[in-house]
């Protein structure tokens, strides 16, 4: 993701809500419940359970969008209320306070993460409350786990307490002489209360204070579970946003200025001539087709003659990277790391520079939101990472107050970030106030999706080093590009945000070596280009940056680049020691690698997690192919194997398939690339076998969603110096050499 959750990360942020929260709100508000927006009428013991006649559901305060939450977060309750998981049924949360993300913003406390303390954490969590306040009810910055680890036991902790307690009534016995066993609470006698004849007692008890179990008395957490939307998904019967029908419903798309500008004319005279199309509308910077079916309001959107006016930044790529490269020459927005003094420090000097471009989410289900206006009330059926935000923008698009929309948030086909936007549902809200009472479906063209994202941020890194004695005696990294923290806090709460932003270095300042002398800076670029939250965000491209250059500094200091890379984990942090370790044992790493053959190390440490990824390359008549991924992470607390092993594969795959081939650029301000055959990611013929081992020796829990990400790209560039004895400094890979495509 991207990463609504990389908002605050370590940034500008952290201070202004700190005040917010503090000196604004004060003390009580900060730690006050939001109401429950559940009516307990219905079996609802707290904004999370709800037990009735129809059996156990899961309000889950997260989306899902393919990342397993909907399995992790029930399970976390089933250990709790002594169900079996197949026994909870499992839904997305209402827009509503009560599910705001408090590790979301607890993350952006100004800490290396691993470098916190217990105090530390403490403080972010209590600080992590103003969430509540932005109505950041996120998914995104790989912080569902670790926001619902606590939270979601207590809930089902919680739950089953308040049954106990109605038996303990109902039967005239103390609380603590029943039992719980498989949806039931259980008499001294033997006697069976089936939770569902027990709620409707329970739901009008006040919950209490209760004792979370120790892991070494779980039964569900620690192994790997039936994904829950795994039958749904596998058949097809899953319920995605575009797959969302009504009684009435029509269909439309729009097009905005892919150039992110007004439209100089608009002549829609042939487009609302095609049988079937129903009405055109003019959006101001864009128009809507409305139609009987989606494929003709595709037809009649390219029916329309439409002329855009100028973009408002460099209109091709060669100068907006050379806006980029200008914002080296001003003082630095942020300095991530200032150890020692790299100035002074002896050794030989290396120096590089390195670039990455800007990059789409290009997700598989193109952006869609279904709406409904009745001129009194907004219903919006929408697959996003914020309902919160939706519903807040959505009302303000539409003249009503928020208290007057209802979202429903719908599986998604993708995500990465970019449904941690507002834009897509916004104009859903627009076109449905133009058709009242109808229900309309509003989804984009792949073309659409591609050339109006907010992409990734192009980057530059100039980097320098010094080796001395077979040692890197210092680091000075300096890293350029656009913040999607500044442009994404305008778009979401309506305002321009300054200040530093520790995401411009994100990948490059957090990483858990030992080098003596280490500096990084950060440099704000001012350039227009729309950007956003891209999967693992400033890592993403940080961690090619950074890792990519720890490996050059390793030959120039005549080193092997993992025993490098071991001997300066060692010295800062354990776990990340570990995992490097266990790749090198995994992949039987030597050094040494024959003809034909190149191996590169990876490693990066985000979203509180350490991954190494080994990459092995070989070359064929085709084209070089990745033959081979050995991956090792550590999260801490591994809830469930399975998903954690499949979102590391799929994080290294989606980090190779950006590094080998993704790229958007710009011709005349407009992006050139309109769909996959233009945008590609690795095939099942060219991708590696992966390998994946997960280790536990990091303390509490941290994310997986995002962090198999960042290693991938300087782990295949680094194996194909390896292979070719060309070092790659700039991405995609496949414009300095001949992949398998």
């Amino acid at each position: 993701m991207a990463s609504i959750g990389k908002i605050a990360r370590r940034t500008f942020l952290f201070g202004a809500v700190a005040v917010a929260g503090g000196a604004a709100f004060g003390f009580y508000k900060l730690t006050q419940t939001p109401p429950n927006p559940l009516n307990p009428d219905d079996g609802a013991l707290n904004p999370f359970v709800v037990i009735n006649a129809d059996g156990i559901t899961l309000i889950a305060p997260r989306a899902e969008m393919g990342q397993g939450v909907h399995t992790t977060l029930p399970a976390l309750v089933a250990e709790e209320l002594d169900v079996a998981l197949a026994d909870i049924k499992v839904i997305h949360g209402p827009a509503a306070k009560a599910y705001f993300n408090q590790a979301l913003l607890g993350a952006a406390f100004p800490v290396t993460d691993y470098k916190r303390k217990p105090w530390h954490d403490d403080t972010a969590h209590f600080l992590g409350n103003a969430a509540k306040f932005l109505d950041l009810q996120v998914t995104g910055g790989s912080t569902s786990t670790r926001d619902g680890f606590v939270k979601m036991r207590e809930a089902g902790a919680a739950a089953r307490e308040m049954l106990k307690d109605a038996a303990a009534e109902q039967l005239g016995v103390k609380s603590a002489e029943l039992a719980t066993e498989n949806g039931a609470v259980i008499a001294p006698d033997g006697t069976r209360l089936p939770y569902a004849d027990l709620a409707p007692a329970a739901t009008k008890l006040k919950p209490r204070n209760v004792t979370l179990r120790d892991p070494s008395e779980w039964k569900t957490l620690g192994k790997s579970q039936p994904r829950t939307d795994m039958v749904g998904k596998s058949t097809g019967t899953a319920t995605f946003g575009i797959d969302f029908r009504a009684p009435g419903m029509k269909f439309a798309t729009v097009k905005m200025s892919p150039k992110r500008s007004s439209m100089r004319s608009f002549d829609p005279s042939d487009a609302i001539l095609m049988d079937g199309v129903e009405k055109i509308i003019d959006l101001g910077d864009g128009f809507a087709v409305v139609a009987t079916n989606t494929w003709l309001a595709f037809q009649a959107a390219d029916a329309v003659r439409v002329e855009w006016d100028d973009a408002p930044y460099p209109a091709d790529t060669d100068a907006q990277m050379a806006k980029i490269a200008e914002a080296f020459d001003t003082s630095p927005n942020s300095t991530g790391r200032n150890d020692g003094d790299v100035e002074t420090a002896s050794g030989d000097t290396i120096s590089a520079e390195y670039s990455v471009p800007f990059l789409a989410h290009a997700t598989m289900e193109p952006m869609t939101t279904a709406a409904k206006f009745t001129g009194d009330a907004l219903e919006v059926w929408s697959p996003n990472q914020g309902p919160m935000l939706i519903r807040n923008w959505c009302a303000d698009a539409v003249g009503l107050d928020p208290e007057q929309v209802t979202v429903h948030t719908m599986l998604m086909g993708g995500a990465f970030g970019r449904r941690g936007e507002v834009d897509f549902a916004v104009l859903a809200a627009r076109v449905a106030r133009e058709m009242p009472d109808t229900p309309v479906l509003v989804t984009w063209s792949r073309e659409e999706d591609m050339r109006h994202d907010f992409y990734r941020p192009a980057a530059i890194a100039r980097m320098s080093g010094k080796v001395q004695d077979g040692q890197i005696t210092a680091l000075d990294a300096q890293v350029a590009a656009p913040s999607p923290s500044h442009q994404a806090m305008a778009r979401w709460l309506g305002r321009e945000m300054g200040g530093p932003d520790a995401e411009l270095t994100a990948g490059v300042a957090d990483q858990p070596y030992g080098i003596p002398n280490y500096r990084t800076r950060g440099y704000l670029a001012d350039l227009d280009v729309p950007v956003g939250f891209w999967r693992s965000v400033g890592a993403s491209y940080g961690g090619f940056f950074f890792d990519g250059f720890i490996d050059e500094l390793a030959h120039a200091a005549g080193r092997d680049p993992l025993e490098v890379r071991l001997e300066l984990a060692r010295r800062e942090h354990a776990p990340s020691a570990s995992v490097i370790e266990k790749v090198r044992d995994m992949s039987g790493w030597t050094g040494q690698t024959p003809a034909g053959i190149g191996r590169g190390i990876g490693f990066t440490y985000s979203f509180g997690t350490p991954v190494a990824q080994v990459i092995e390359v070989r070359d064929t008549d085709a084209g070089i192919k990745i033959d081979k991924a050995w991956i090792a992470c550590d999260p801490g607390t591994a809830l469930d194997p399975s998903i954690i092993h499949a979102q590391m594969m799929g994080g290294c795959i989606f980090g190779l398939s950006a590094a080998t081939n993704g790229q958007i650029t710009f011709t005349d301000g407009e992006v050139d690339q309109w769909n996959f055959p233009d945008y590609d990611g690795l095939r099942m013929h060219n991708a590696p076998e992966i390998e994946v081992a997960i280790l536990e020796n990091a303390d509490g829990i941290s994310g997986v969603g995002e962090p198999g990400t960042p290693p991938a790209a300087p782990a295949l560039a680094n194996a194909l110096f390896d292979l070719t004895g060309q070092r790659a400094r700039r991405l995609p890979l496949g414009l300095d050499y001949s992949l398998l495509i």
